[in-house]
């Protein structure tokens, strides 16, 4: 644990999750006669990120100074894992939200932890579906889940 670090990102996240919910009061706060509008996502997201930056803050005051060993920093799965999400995210609309999400989560379970193949599969394949499942059949919204050429 860093301690200078954590203290910093708990204010910035602090700062994050203030805007979230100060911008989420912009958002209507009903759809359609529904009790509960697109707002209370944001919000909701925006308090739980208040809450915990400033758990990460007291916890970093009550955090004994252990040892100041400096850590190594991991740049090459640093690398790969933004570079998925990078790739993820400028493909999502080519390749669909089930494959894309798939591969990322493949991607970044292996780095993560090589080997474990079929459980890194599995996970990746039943949360894309289920997922894609819940937002597109159950609550009826959109997303890209499948590439053109494939169907």
């Amino acid at each position: 644990m860093n301690k200078t670090f954590d203290r910093y990102a708990s204010f910035v996240f602090l700062l994050l999750g203030i805007g979230f919910m100060w911008q989420s009061a912009g958002i209507s706060s009903s759809a359609y006669g529904s009790t509960v509008g697109p707002n209370i996502f944001p919000f909701g997201l925006g308090l739980a990120l208040v809450l915990l930056s400033i758990r990460l803050f007291f916890e970093v005051l009550k955090s004994k100074a252990a040892n100041k060993q400096k850590e190594k920093l991991d740049y090459k799965r640093f690398g790969i894992i933004f570079g998925a999400a990078f790739l993820y995210a400028f493909f999502i609309e080519e390749i669909g939200y089930v494959i894309g999400t798939f591969l990322f989560l493949l991607i970044g379970f292996q780095t993560m932890e090589k080997g474990k193949w079929i459980k890194s599969i599995i996970i990746s394949a039943v949360f894309a579906v289920s997922v894609y499942v819940i937002f597109v059949v159950i609550l009826e919204g959109t997303m890209p889940g499948f590439p053109s050429w494939l169907s």
